[in-house]
């Protein structure tokens, strides 16, 4: 409130003060600057920062600025004309009172003095005035676009958040169930799957504060991830990594890879007899970093689910990085799934 006020009288010093400047300017120019003038002038400025005060006060006491347009015309109208006749009228009255009329005023009648005096002040008063709404128009449509962008960055926010929360719980479910078999068969491999999943939840909760992480520790993630999976599947699954070793400190978002090849698994290997391979790759191409996920499988006309996953995956590059990421996902050779993100290489939003 303070800073308001402040700001509000720096800029009413300003306008009168420019105010005085020119008229002390223009009556030395033509050898009018005496000492009538300066009375007057005086009197003038002294009954317009006090009047435009006591309208600043009228305007938000009666809260002008946020009614209907309409309103706020009438209400400027009525606003300037009332204080200009009180101005001119007291004007009047003190340049009587002073003895500081021209020569050519003590020949007018006082009805006529105050008439002059008023439109004068109307003119200043209103030109005041529409300083004052426009500074104000503006200033709440810039409000308004702060609060708006605000809102929207929320939104974005908690939808990113909302995404990148998800994990499938049939995984979980089966993890667990394959861990479990292994407690008497093999502990030590059970003791590994239990520190596996347990990465993977942690990396799950993590996501959540996270914009992005390196492409080694997400890299790492899938392979838990996917030698959970080999626990199921034994040898139906086939695992292959293609990485390069430039792209390990690339920043990616979050479970984003994670997703893809959870994807793979449930849309792919899981409905074919015989299993398959997945394969993961990570390289540059021209100015992207470039990841794959290529699955055994067919996607059937529907994208292999057209499931969260997917759905998830372009929605965050959308939201992340708007047009400059890209997402595709398709067949390939007949028996093949390739989805495939591109990444800006240079961008990072650690």
């Amino acid at each position: 409130m303070n800073a308001r006020v402040s700001k509000y009288w720096f800029y009413q010093g300003v306008g009168w003060g420019l105010f005085i400047f020119i008229n002390a300017f223009f009556a030395s120019t033509f050898d009018k600057f005496n000492a009538i003038f300066s009375g007057r002038l005086v009197i003038f400025v002294g009954l317009g920062i006090c009047f435009s005060h006591l309208m600043r006060h009228a305007i938000i006491r009666s809260s002008l600025l946020i009614k209907p347009l309409q309103l706020q015309l009438i209400g400027f109208v009525l606003i300037t004309v009332t204080f200009a006749m009180a101005t001119g009228s007291l004007e009047s009255l003190l340049t009587r009172l002073f003895y500081l009329r021209t020569y050519q005023e003590k020949t007018f009648t006082e009805t006529k003095i105050i008439i002059s005096n008023t439109f004068s002040s109307f003119v200043y008063f209103f030109m005041w005035n529409c300083i004052y709404f426009i500074y104000h128009f503006v200033e709440k449509n810039r409000r308004q676009q702060v609060d708006t962008l605000k809102l929207e960055a929320l939104v974005r926010e908690l939808e990113l958040k909302t995404i990148k929360a998800h994990i499938n719980p049939h995984f979980i479910f089966n993890a667990l169930n394959s861990i479990r078999a292994l407690i008497d068969e093999n502990p030590g491999r059970a003791r590994t799957a239990v520190t596996e999943l347990s990465n993977i939840l942690r990396s799950s909760m993590q996501a959540e504060k996270m914009e992005t992480v390196p492409f080694e520790k997400e890299l790492n993630i899938v392979k838990d991830y996917l030698a959970l999976e080999y626990m199921r599947f034994e040898d139906r699954l086939r695992i292959e990594y293609d990485i390069d070793d430039g792209t390990l400190e690339q920043p990616v978002p979050p479970m984003m890879l994670q997703t893809l090849v959870e994807n793979a698994i449930k849309h792919g290997i899981s409905k074919e007899l015989a299993g398959g391979t997945v394969k993961v790759s990570s390289s540059f191409r021209n100015n992207y970093h470039e990841m794959k996920v290529l699955n055994t499988g067919s996607l059937d006309g529907d994208r292999n689910g057209e499931g969260f996953g997917l759905a998830s995956t372009e929605n965050r590059l959308q939201l992340m990085f708007g047009d400059k990421a890209h997402f595709y996902i398709n067949e390939i050779k007949g028996d093949m799934v390739e989805a495939k993100i591109q990444i800006p290489r240079t961008t990072s939003f650690a």
